[in-house]
């Protein structure tokens, strides 16, 4: 049987430019860029035997990739629409997988804390959605809506009834506001705060160094030196950090690291110096601020709302020390806690820059909003909640 002929192909110089950078481009798919090269081929008159064997390609490859560009030019080397096999599902089961997934597991019977998605298609079965589903067709339908119900985020609804008046008085701090006035130069914002039960872990055998495809390794055993508080106080808008570490918390050590920050300078011969702190026992109510300003006159105690510490910014550098000191815990004793969290303060003081706080009271009215439609939707479930 007789051989068809090689189709020829005469590509412009436009379509010429364009396989150039298909057939030698670095992000150029590799089935694009063969079939690019062999359309250049095609063009200096090759035979389609001879472009098979210089490209490593089947004849019949060749032959229909030459063939398509003699017919359709550029558009002919993508690739056609395939209908592929039908699917085994319709969108209506998809949808009640992904309205299942919406629900907690308590509220359908199942003694789950959280799905999964092999506990879904065994509960889509067991519901009657379908004969038979896997976990990877449920995986892949709650990925299309980014549906993960195995994860969980622990939040506190708002209590505080002045919550807003409260959190705005911090907010408005950081903005260097007061009472709707601009802070003076001679007037300072501090976040103190403690953080409680730092332990002395001693690992039962050395931490091993990290090294070519392996981890830092931390035994797990370990003997117990003690725990202590460490308590700081960060000026916001200079970037500087004031610590200690005492035996425990309370009201004589807070006032302790009180006196260690006024009776310094600039604080000392300050206007004033708003100190932000939570509901903490040690600094709670009115009596800690009437403390205060009695041992401190130009000190102002300013209180984030009842289970608001994360309106504090001395939080964030917290999770700093808990990142970098402290965790993995390995140290002899409490003595070498101090030295380090002190080491750490003196690098920490010296390359500092303010935290850039983003959270404006703007988004403390969306954030109320929010919190104001979910009650409004779930009225018997707060009602309830708050009388348990």
């Amino acid at each position: 049987m007789p051989v068809a002929p090689a189709r020829p192909i005469s590509p412009t110089t436009s379509e010429r430019e364009r396989l150039k950078k298909m057939a030698y481009g670095h992000k150029t798919e590799y089935r694009l860029r063969l079939r690019a090269q062999v359309v250049l081929h095609a063009a200096r008159g090759r035979s389609n035997a001879r472009i098979a064997r210089e490209t490593s390609l089947h004849l019949d490859t060749v032959r229909r990739w030459r063939g398509r560009f003699a017919e359709q030019g550029l558009a002919g080397l993508t690739d056609r629409n395939r209908p592929g096999r039908p699917s085994a599902f319709t969108a209506l089961q998809a949808a009640q997988v992904k309205a299942l997934a919406c629900q907690l597991p308590v509220e359908t019977g199942v003694p789950l804390s959280r799905w999964s998605c092999p506990e879904l298609a065994r509960e889509a079965m067991a519901r009657g959605i379908a004969t038979f589903m896997s976990a990877s067709t449920v995986r892949r339908w709650l990925a299309a809506d980014a549906l993960k119900p195995w994860q969980h985020r622990s939040w506190i609804f708002i209590t505080d009834p002045d919550f807003r008046a409260r959190a705005e008085r911090v907010l408005d701090l950081y903005a260097r506001t007061w009472q709707g006035q601009r802070l003076g130069k001679d007037e300072y914002v501090i976040s103190a705060d403690e953080k409680t039960s730092i332990q002395a872990r001693c690992r039962c055998h050395p931490t091993l160094a990290p090294g070519q495809a392996r981890a830092m390794r931390v035994n797990h055993t370990y003997g117990r030196g003690g725990a202590l508080a460490y308590l700081a106080a960060y000026d916001v808008h200079h970037a500087k950090v004031f610590g200690r570490t005492e035996p425990r918390t309370g009201i004589e050590p807070f006032m302790t690291l009180v006196t260690q920050v006024m009776s310094q300078e600039p604080y000392a011969s300050a206007k004033r110096v708003f100190r932000i702190v939570d509901s903490g026992s040690s600094h709670r109510g009115k009596k800690a601020a009437d403390r205060l300003i009695t041992a401190f006159p130009n000190a102002v105690m300013v209180h984030t709302p009842i289970h608001a510490s994360w309106l504090n910014q001395v939080e964030i550098y917290f999770s700093v020390v808990q990142r970098k000191v402290v965790s993995p815990n390995d140290f002899t004793d409490l003595a070498q806690v101090g030295d380090w969290l002190r080491a750490f303060e003196d690098r920490y003081n010296a390359t500092a820059q303010p935290f850039q706080w983003k959270f404006t009271t703007s988004d403390l009215d969306d954030l109320l909003a929010r919190l104001d439609r979910h009650t409004a939707d779930h009225p018997e479930e707060f009602s309830f909640r708050l009388t348990a």
